[in-house]
C-alpha cells in the first residue's frame, strides 16, 4: 500500500485523478438524469433508453477515434475535449430531445477520445511501476463517484430539472480542464501516421512481368486506425488479457440482467437494486486500492484470472436466494469484475510504444466494453425464457473456465519483435 500512496504524493499524478473524480462526478449525475429527463418529456420508454444507447454507441468507433490521440499532443487534447463539452452541454437548456440526444452522441465520441489521450498522458507522468497503482486508484474514484452523483444529479433535477443538471456537468468539465492545465509534462510533437509499409526484415516484392520489365510493387497500405488491433493481436500478453477481459464484460452484461429476477426470487421490490449496487461498488472502490500491491505480487494475468474466478463463483452463488448471501456476492462482484480491466490497461500502457498508445488503448476499450451491451441484450432475451437459477448457474460455472487460461504460463516475449506491427513503424 506504500507505493500505492505514493501515487497521491505526486503532483501530476493527483492533478489527473483530481481531474477524474471532478469530470466523473457530472457524468455520472448527467448519465441517470438524460433518461428520466427524456421519459418526462416524451413520456416513451424506447426514447429514454436511446440515451444509453447515444452516449455507449461511439465507443464502437474506438479504434477510429482514438487515432486523434496518437495524431495531436495529448495535454492540450484532454484541455480542449473538457472545454467542448463544457460549451456544448447549456444547448440542453432548449429541452430538445433531438438535441439532446445529439449531445450525448457527441459527448461520448469526446469521451472516448479523452480516455484514450489520458491513458497514454498518464505513461508519461507516472513511473511505470505504479501504473498499476494510480488506475487502481481511478478505478476506485470512479466507483466511487457512481455511489454519489447519481443521488446528488437526482435531487437537483427533482429541485430544479434537467438543465440545472448539465450547466453543473458542464462546470466539472471546466474544472477538469483546468486541473489538465496545470500539468507539468512535456510531450515531443507527434510523428505523421503511417501505416507499416512492409513486415520488419521482409524485401520488397517484385512484379513478373519479365527480367526486362522488373519493377517493385507498391506494397497494399492499410489503415493507420487498425495499428492498435493488429499490436494487440500479435502481443502474447495483451492478446489473452484483452481476449479474456472482453468475453468477462459480455458475462457481466448477462448477469446485470438478472439482477431483477434475482430480486424477485429474493421477495423485495425492484428498489432493492440500489443496495445491491452500493455494495457492489464498495467493493470496487476497495479492490481499487489494493490493485497496485496485488498486480505486483502476483502479475497481470494472474490478477486477472484471480478476480474472474471471484466474479464467476459470486454470480453462480447468486442462484441462491438469500439476502447475506446477494449482498456478499454483489461485493465480490464488484471486487472481481475490475481486476481484470485494471490489468488490461496496466499492460496496454506498459507493452505499447507511445506512438501507437492512443489508438491501442482505445481499441482496447471497444474490445472490452462492447461485448457487455450484447450480453445485456442476450441476458434480456434469456431471462423470459429460462428461470434464473439454473441460468446462473450455468454462467457461473462457464465464466469460471475461462479465468484458467490466464494461469497458464505466457507465451515467450521474444516472439513480440516478430510478430508486432508496431516494429516496423511505431505508428
Amino acid at each position: 500500500m506504500t507505493k500505492t500512496w505514493a501515487v497521491l504524493h505526486d503532483r501530476d499524478a493527483r492533478l489527473c485523478l483530481t481531474a477524474v473524480l471532478v469530470s466523473g462526478f457530472g457524468t455520472s449525475a448527467l448519465w441517470l438524469v438524460s433518461g428520466v429527463w427524456v421519459k418526462d418529456l416524451t413520456g416513451s420508454d424506447g426514447l429514454a433508453a436511446l440515451c444509453m444507447l447515444a452516449m455507449w454507441a461511439p465507443t464502437l468507433a474506438g479504434p477510429l477515434l482514438g487515432t486523434l490521440a496518437d495524431r495531436v499532443r495529448r495535454k492540450p487534447l484532454l484541455i480542449g475535449g473538457n472545454l467542448l463539452l463544457a460549451a456544448v452541454l447549456p444547448i440542453l437548456l432548449t429541452e430538445r430531445v433531438p438535441v439532446l440526444l445529439a449531445v450525448l452522441l457527441l459527448y461520448g465520441a469526446v469521451g472516448v477520445v479523452e480516455d484514450a489521450a489520458e491513458a497514454a498522458l498518464v505513461t508519461g507522468v507516472v513511473p511505470a511501476s505504479l501504473l498499476g497503482d494510480f488506475n487502481g486508484l481511478r478505478m476506485a474514484v470512479n466507483e466511487g463517484m457512481k455511489l454519489v452523483a447519481p443521488l446528488a444529479g437526482a435531487g437537483l433535477y427533482t429541485l430544479y430539472g434537467g438543465p440545472a443538471v448539465a450547466l453543473l456537468d458542464a462546470l466539472t468539465f471546466v474544472v477538469a480542464a483546468g486541473l489538465y492545465a496545470g500539468l507539468r509534462v512535456h510531450e515531443a510533437r507527434p510523428e505523421p501516421l503511417t501505416s507499416p509499409p512492409t513486415a520488419a526484415g521482409s524485401a520488397p516484392r517484385t512484379s513478373e512481368d519479365g527480367p526486362a520489365t522488373r519493377r517493385l510493387q507498391k506494397p497494399a497500405r492499410r489503415p493507420t486506425f487498425t495499428v492498435g488491433a493488429r499490436h494487440i493481436w500479435a502481443h502474447p500478453t495483451l492478446r489473452p488479457l484483452i481476449l479474456f477481459g472482453g468475453t468477462t464484460m459480455l458475462f457481466a452484461g448477462l448477469n446485470g440482467s438478472l439482477l431483477y429476477a434475482v430480486i424477485d426470487d429474493l421477495g423485495h421490490s425492484p428498489a432493492y437494486a440500489g443496495a445491491l449496487y452500493a455494495v457492489q461498488g464498495a467493493g470496487s472502490v476497495a479492490v481499487g486500492l489494493l490493485s497496485g500491491p496485488a498486480l505486483r505480487r502476483l502479475g497481470e494475468r494472474r490478477f486477472a484470472a484471480y478476480g474472474i474466478a471471484l466474479t464467476a463463483v459470486a454470480a453462480g452463488l447468486r442462484a441462491v436466494p438469500s439476502d447475506p448471501l446477494a449482498l456478499v456476492c454483489g461485493a465480490a462482484i464488484g471486487a472481481g469484475l475490475p481486476c481484470v480491466l485494471i490489468a488490461a490497461l496496466t499492460a496496454v500502457q506498459r507493452e505499447t510504444p507511445d506512438a501507437l498508445l492512443g489508438r491501442t488503448v482505445a481499441t482496447a476499450n471497444t474490445l472490452l466494453y462492447a461485448p457487455n451491451v450484447l450480453g445485456l441484450a442476450a441476458g434480456a432475451a434469456l431471462v423470459e425464457l429460462v428461470d434464473q437459477r439454473p441460468l446462473l448457474i450455468v454462467l457461473g460455472v462457464v465464466w469460471l473456465a475461462t479465468a484458467v487460461p490466464l494461469c497458464q504460463r505466457p507465451a515467450s516475449a521474444e516472439r513480440i519483435a516478430s510478430r508486432s506491427p508496431s516494429d516496423a513503424n511505431p505508428a
